[in-house]
């Protein structure tokens, strides 16, 4: 103890250079630790977005475009998929439930999803949760919407607001469907994913918005059942937009807009089974189905794909921060070697006194390592700052959740290593120090 507090004192005398020194490794551990902890997060984040999926199916077409667009909402898908096909796949043995997806429209920015009430009944995130509401309900015709915790926080929505809906994705559109407005019924909880910026709608109000622009009024319909056969045959006939998917075989409630024809065709499909061991035998039926060239991937093997491709993205971000923190601690080597000249009458002064080399050299050994201490306890501190003042915007902006919970056993080694490191640089001027005779430090050098 009393060597750690003559330390204490030695580093008080030299504050400006002690001070650079903290600063700088403070700094490195910071960077260090934010960005380990925003790859564990953006990991747990994709990988929690999806859960208790089996398979996803969609067009054929590359396994992580499908991942990324259908349940990302990362890119376009390039086709779809028949609405044949989707009904005789979802017969097929084993088949637990099924969630169709249609995706191409958005709302100042934010997408638009249609399915069906499965989604809500069956669409799991994180360790298998369900969706819950925080406000109102799902929705129960072509005329209502449900949506994301983001899109009611962000546009400031509220329980029984209109909106309407825009055609292609992006912040601006020339075309929006004015003539079908939906009402806001629900708002869900924060979930963390890419569903808190979704706007959710039935199947059937992407198909009623896509129909026939003289389309008879869903009350002229009610008044002539005799002509609704006529007008669901035109609706058929002018369907153009093939990405939009549009059924809805969950039972929601008989509205006018259930009188709407079903689909042609969906952007992807979401499956579950009644037992995994019919994963791979439907899905390679689905990979040589003949009709269709369709593909069918399994969430979890496709996620470390991704994870895979982007390993090396995350060796360069350690890779850059382990060299932070190499440079800040040759920062603290450099000062601690300058002010060693400055510092051999000091040292001669304690071998006078009784001081043995080992003290000498245990002396400077405890400064470097208290040095690093000082400087890592002063970077966790900014990390956990960091994290106070970011974790709003990454939730909003990258749909990453950061959580202040206590540091993990891999960051605890990593500072393991940044304190073994700052001793093993420390003992480098602790050496040459052990070697300073007693004349040398009393003698005046010119």
């Amino acid at each position: 103890m009393k060597l750690v507090t003559l330390a204490y004192k030695s580093i008080s005398n030299r504050k400006a250079s002690v001070l650079l020194t903290l600063f700088t490794i403070a700094v490195s551990v910071m960077l260090l630790l934010s960005i380990e902890r925003v790859r564990q997060e953006a990991k747990q984040s994709f990988s929690s977005t999806i859960s208790g999926t089996d398979l996803i199916v969609g067009a054929r077409t590359g396994d992580i475009q499908l991942l990324l667009s259908s349940v990302f909402r990362i890119g376009h898908a390039t086709n779809g998929l028949s609405w044949q096909s989707y009904q005789y796949i979802k017969q097929q043995k084993g088949v637990a439930w099924t969630i169709p997806i249609s995706l191409g429209d958005s709302h100042k920015g934010f997408s638009v999803l249609g399915s069906d009430g499965n989604y809500f009944q069956f669409y799991r995130y994180g360790k298998k949760q369900s969706l819950t509401f925080s406000h109102g309900r799902p929705y129960h015709n072509a005329q209502e919407v449900v949506i994301g915790s983001e899109v009611a926080k962000q546009l400031h929505y509220h329980l029984g607001q209109k909106i309407v809906v825009a055609h292609g994705m992006g912040n601006t559109s020339f075309h929006n469907h004015d003539d079908n407005p939906l009402t806001i019924v629900g708002i869900l909880e924060p979930t963390g994913t890419p569903v808190d910026k979704t706007l959710h709608v039935p199947l059937k109000a992407i198909e009623l918005m896509h129909g026939p622009t003289h389309r008879v009024s869903t009350t002229a319909i009610v008044r002539n059942n005799d002509s609704h056969s006529h007008d669901e045959h035109e609706h058929h006939e002018h369907h153009e937009h093939l990405e939009h998917g549009h059924h809805d075989h969950n039972a929601l409630k008989s509205e006018p807009g259930d009188l709407i024809g079903e689909p042609t065709q969906l952007t992807a499909f979401l499956m579950g089974f009644d037992s995994p061991l019919y994963t791979l035998q439907v899905r390679r039926n689905i990979n040589t189905y003949k009709p269709e060239a369709l593909s069918a991937i399994m969430p979890g093997v496709t996620l470390r794909e991704l994870w895979g491709m982007l390993d090396i993205v995350e060796k360069i971000l350690m890779l850059f921060s382990a060299v932070v923190v190499l440079i800040s601690l040759l920062g603290m080597l450099t000062t601690l070697l300058s002010s060693l000249s400055q510092r051999r009458r000091e040292l001669a002064i304690l071998r006078s006194v009784g001081a043995r080399p080992k003290h000498i050299f245990a002396l400077m050994c405890s400064e470097a390592v208290l040095i690093t201490a000082l400087g890592s306890l002063i970077g966790i501190a900014m990390f956990y700052l960091l994290i106070l003042v970011s974790k709003g915007m990454l939730q909003a902006q990258f749909g990453i959740a950061i959580s202040l919970s206590l540091l993990s056993d891999y960051e605890l080694m990593l500072l393991g290593v940044i304190m073994v490191s700052g001793t093993v640089i420390g003992a480098i001027p602790a050496i040459r120090a052990y070697f300073y005779s007693l004349n040398d430090g009393m003698s005046i050098k010119v």
